[in-house]
Protein backbone atom coordinates (compact mmCIF):
# COMPACT_ATOMS: atom_id res chain seq x y z
CA UNK A 1 0.00 0.00 0.00
CA UNK A 2 0.71 3.99 -0.27
CA UNK A 3 2.61 6.05 1.85
CA UNK A 4 0.15 9.02 2.02
CA UNK A 5 1.17 12.94 3.62
CA UNK A 6 -1.97 14.60 4.42
CA UNK A 7 -1.53 18.88 5.55
CA UNK A 8 -5.05 20.47 6.71
CA UNK A 9 -4.89 22.58 9.59
CA UNK A 10 -8.78 21.30 10.82
CA UNK A 11 -8.03 18.68 13.43
CA UNK A 12 -11.19 16.48 12.85
CA UNK A 13 -10.59 16.32 9.01
CA UNK A 14 -7.41 14.78 9.77
CA UNK A 15 -8.31 12.28 12.19
CA UNK A 16 -11.04 11.34 9.94
CA UNK A 17 -9.04 10.90 6.96
CA UNK A 18 -6.12 9.38 8.79
CA UNK A 19 -8.49 6.68 10.13
CA UNK A 20 -10.15 6.11 6.73
CA UNK A 21 -6.90 5.90 4.92
CA UNK A 22 -5.45 3.61 7.75
CA UNK A 23 -8.16 1.38 7.49
CA UNK A 24 -7.24 0.77 3.55
CA UNK A 25 -4.34 -0.29 4.50
CA UNK A 26 -1.95 3.02 3.83
CA UNK A 27 0.61 4.61 5.91
CA UNK A 28 -0.24 8.25 6.61
CA UNK A 29 1.95 11.21 7.31
CA UNK A 30 0.01 13.92 9.03
CA UNK A 31 0.75 17.45 9.42
CA UNK A 32 -1.29 20.85 10.56
CA UNK A 33 0.58 23.61 8.47
CA UNK A 34 1.58 24.34 5.45
CA UNK A 35 5.41 24.65 6.28
CA UNK A 36 5.10 21.42 8.20
CA UNK A 37 3.95 19.86 5.39
CA UNK A 38 6.45 20.93 2.66
CA UNK A 39 8.84 20.38 4.83
CA UNK A 40 8.05 17.17 5.19
CA UNK A 41 6.92 16.67 1.36
CA UNK A 42 10.48 17.58 0.66
CA UNK A 43 12.34 15.66 2.80
CA UNK A 44 10.32 11.98 3.13
CA UNK A 45 8.51 12.43 -0.44
CA UNK A 46 5.46 9.90 0.12
CA UNK A 47 3.39 8.00 -3.11
CA UNK A 48 0.81 11.11 -2.71
CA UNK A 49 -0.13 14.30 -0.71
CA UNK A 50 -3.65 15.67 0.02
CA UNK A 51 -3.80 19.26 0.85
CA UNK A 52 -5.86 21.73 2.12
CA UNK A 53 -5.95 25.17 0.74
CA UNK A 54 -6.21 27.17 3.47
CA UNK A 55 -4.18 26.64 6.40
CA UNK A 56 -1.46 28.58 8.88
CA UNK A 57 2.08 29.69 7.81
CA UNK A 58 1.84 28.49 4.42
CA UNK A 59 -1.14 27.93 1.80
CA UNK A 60 -1.39 24.95 0.33
CA UNK A 61 -1.05 26.73 -3.16
CA UNK A 62 2.42 28.06 -1.89
CA UNK A 63 2.99 24.20 -0.95
CA UNK A 64 2.05 22.95 -4.11
CA UNK A 65 4.00 25.70 -5.91
CA UNK A 66 7.04 24.83 -4.66
CA UNK A 67 6.80 20.73 -4.83
CA UNK A 68 5.89 21.41 -8.67
CA UNK A 69 9.21 22.91 -9.23
CA UNK A 70 11.32 19.74 -7.99
CA UNK A 71 8.72 17.22 -8.42
CA UNK A 72 5.77 15.63 -10.02
CA UNK A 73 4.35 14.13 -7.11
CA UNK A 74 0.70 12.95 -7.59
CA UNK A 75 -1.25 16.20 -5.51
CA UNK A 76 -5.12 16.10 -4.36
CA UNK A 77 -5.99 19.36 -3.24
CA UNK A 78 -9.22 19.78 -0.94
CA UNK A 79 -10.99 23.04 -1.27
CA UNK A 80 -14.31 25.17 0.15
CA UNK A 81 -16.77 25.64 -2.16
CA UNK A 82 -16.98 29.02 -2.55
CA UNK A 83 -12.90 28.83 -3.73
CA UNK A 84 -13.64 28.49 -7.58
CA UNK A 85 -10.65 30.32 -8.07
CA UNK A 86 -8.52 28.17 -5.96
CA UNK A 87 -9.52 25.41 -7.81
CA UNK A 88 -8.54 26.70 -11.11
CA UNK A 89 -4.94 28.35 -9.53
CA UNK A 90 -4.23 25.22 -8.19
CA UNK A 91 -4.62 22.71 -11.88
CA UNK A 92 -2.72 25.93 -13.25
CA UNK A 93 -0.01 24.96 -10.51
CA UNK A 94 -0.28 21.42 -11.41
CA UNK A 95 -2.52 19.41 -8.69
CA UNK A 96 -3.88 16.04 -9.95
CA UNK A 97 -7.44 16.58 -8.75
CA UNK A 98 -9.44 18.58 -5.89
CA UNK A 99 -12.24 17.81 -4.03
CA UNK A 100 -14.80 20.59 -2.18
CA UNK A 101 -15.46 20.21 1.33
CA UNK A 102 -17.76 19.03 2.89
CA UNK A 103 -16.73 15.62 0.51
CA UNK A 104 -17.17 12.11 1.02
CA UNK A 105 -14.13 10.16 2.28
CA UNK A 106 -15.35 7.10 0.19
CA UNK A 107 -14.95 9.23 -2.77
CA UNK A 108 -11.82 10.96 -1.73
CA UNK A 109 -10.87 7.23 -1.12
CA UNK A 110 -11.81 5.88 -5.32
CA UNK A 111 -9.79 9.11 -6.67
CA UNK A 112 -6.29 8.06 -4.32
CA UNK A 113 -6.77 4.40 -5.38
CA UNK A 114 -7.28 5.92 -9.32
CA UNK A 115 -4.37 7.86 -9.00
CA UNK A 116 -1.92 5.45 -7.15
CA UNK A 117 -2.73 2.76 -9.79
CA UNK A 118 -1.99 5.42 -12.63
CA UNK A 119 1.00 6.71 -10.78
CA UNK A 120 2.80 3.34 -11.09
CA UNK A 121 0.66 0.37 -9.44
CA UNK A 122 1.53 1.96 -5.82
CA UNK A 123 -1.30 -0.18 -5.11
CA UNK A 124 -0.28 -3.71 -4.88
CA UNK A 125 -3.86 -4.89 -4.61
CA UNK A 126 -4.59 -3.68 -8.18
CA UNK A 127 -4.00 -5.99 -11.14
CA UNK A 128 -1.49 -4.76 -14.21
CA UNK A 129 -3.23 -3.27 -17.26
CA UNK A 130 -3.68 -5.34 -20.02
CA UNK A 131 -4.53 -3.31 -22.92
CA UNK A 132 -0.70 -2.04 -24.12
CA UNK A 133 -1.22 1.67 -22.37
CA UNK A 134 2.42 0.86 -20.87
CA UNK A 135 3.90 0.74 -24.24
CA UNK A 136 6.11 3.46 -25.24
CA UNK A 137 4.46 5.98 -27.62
CA UNK A 138 6.08 7.96 -30.33
CA UNK A 139 4.05 10.71 -32.62
CA UNK A 140 5.98 13.02 -33.98
CA UNK A 141 7.81 15.26 -31.61
CA UNK A 142 6.24 14.07 -29.42
CA UNK A 143 7.40 10.82 -26.86
CA UNK A 144 5.90 8.99 -24.11
CA UNK A 145 7.05 6.41 -21.89
CA UNK A 146 4.45 5.40 -19.13
CA UNK A 147 6.77 3.01 -17.67
CA UNK A 148 8.78 5.69 -16.66
CA UNK A 149 6.25 8.57 -16.73
CA UNK A 150 8.24 10.09 -18.64
CA UNK A 151 7.57 12.80 -22.02
CA UNK A 152 9.82 14.83 -24.41
CA UNK A 153 9.52 17.14 -27.07
CA UNK A 154 11.49 16.84 -30.17
CA UNK A 155 13.97 15.76 -27.33
CA UNK A 156 13.22 18.07 -24.53
CA UNK A 157 11.92 17.03 -21.56
CA UNK A 158 8.31 17.74 -20.12
CA UNK A 159 7.41 17.53 -16.82
CA UNK A 160 3.83 16.12 -16.44
CA UNK A 161 1.28 15.21 -13.72
CA UNK A 162 0.19 11.40 -13.38
CA UNK A 163 -3.88 13.19 -14.53
CA UNK A 164 -1.74 15.19 -17.69
CA UNK A 165 0.39 12.44 -18.41
CA UNK A 166 -2.70 10.05 -18.72
CA UNK A 167 -4.93 12.73 -20.47
CA UNK A 168 -2.11 13.19 -23.40
CA UNK A 169 -1.29 9.61 -23.70
CA UNK A 170 -5.38 9.07 -24.25
CA UNK A 171 -4.99 12.01 -27.34
CA UNK A 172 -2.17 10.64 -28.87
CA UNK A 173 -2.63 7.08 -29.09
CA UNK A 174 -5.29 7.86 -31.92
CA UNK A 175 -4.15 11.18 -33.59
CA UNK A 176 -6.70 13.02 -35.87
CA UNK A 177 -9.71 11.16 -33.76
CA UNK A 178 -11.93 13.63 -31.59
CA UNK A 179 -12.29 13.01 -27.56
CA UNK A 180 -15.12 13.90 -25.94
CA UNK A 181 -14.42 15.24 -22.33
CA UNK A 182 -16.47 11.92 -21.02
CA UNK A 183 -13.38 10.41 -22.99
CA UNK A 184 -10.86 11.66 -21.41
CA UNK A 185 -12.62 11.59 -18.05
CA UNK A 186 -13.08 7.85 -18.65
CA UNK A 187 -8.94 7.69 -19.59
CA UNK A 188 -7.96 9.77 -16.03
CA UNK A 189 -10.39 8.71 -13.70
CA UNK A 190 -12.39 5.61 -12.31
CA UNK A 191 -16.00 5.28 -13.42
CA UNK A 192 -17.13 5.90 -9.72
CA UNK A 193 -14.93 9.27 -9.65
CA UNK A 194 -16.98 12.14 -11.36
CA UNK A 195 -14.94 15.37 -12.34
CA UNK A 196 -16.86 18.42 -14.62
CA UNK A 197 -15.84 19.92 -17.56
CA UNK A 198 -13.92 22.86 -15.83
CA UNK A 199 -11.70 19.37 -14.86
CA UNK A 200 -10.78 18.53 -17.93
CA UNK A 201 -10.24 22.07 -19.84
CA UNK A 202 -8.04 23.19 -16.71
CA UNK A 203 -5.81 20.22 -17.77
CA UNK A 204 -5.58 20.90 -20.81
CA UNK A 205 -4.84 24.65 -20.51
CA UNK A 206 -1.86 23.50 -17.64
CA UNK A 207 -0.26 20.64 -20.36
CA UNK A 208 -0.25 23.44 -23.35
CA UNK A 209 1.56 25.91 -21.56
CA UNK A 210 3.90 23.43 -20.12
CA UNK A 211 4.80 22.12 -23.96
CA UNK A 212 5.40 25.86 -25.13
CA UNK A 213 7.83 26.29 -22.19
CA UNK A 214 9.91 24.05 -24.81
CA UNK A 215 8.39 24.73 -27.99
CA UNK A 216 6.48 28.14 -28.44
CA UNK A 217 4.81 27.00 -31.57
CA UNK A 218 3.21 24.12 -29.98
CA UNK A 219 -0.36 23.25 -31.10
CA UNK A 220 -0.66 19.11 -31.06
CA UNK A 221 -3.30 19.53 -28.71
CA UNK A 222 -6.52 21.08 -30.72
CA UNK A 223 -9.63 22.47 -29.13
CA UNK A 224 -12.90 21.46 -30.87
CA UNK A 225 -15.29 23.67 -29.18
CA UNK A 226 -18.67 21.94 -27.80
CA UNK A 227 -17.39 18.85 -29.10
CA UNK A 228 -14.08 17.82 -27.45
CA UNK A 229 -10.38 17.73 -28.12
CA UNK A 230 -7.90 15.95 -30.39
CA UNK A 231 -4.11 15.22 -31.29
CA UNK A 232 -2.83 16.48 -34.15
CA UNK A 233 1.13 15.42 -35.85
Amino acid sequence: MAVITLVDDDENIVESVKLALESHGHTVRAYHDGAAGLEALENEPPDLAVLDVKMPRMDGMEVLRRIRQTSNLPIIMLTSKDEEIDEILGFNLGADDYMTKPFSQRLLLERIKAILRRAGGVDADEPAEADGSAKALKRGKLSMDPARHESTWDGKPVRLTVTEFLLLQALAQRPGFVKSRDNLMDAAYDDQVYVDDRTIDSHIKRMRKKFRVVDPEFDAIETLYGVGYRYRE
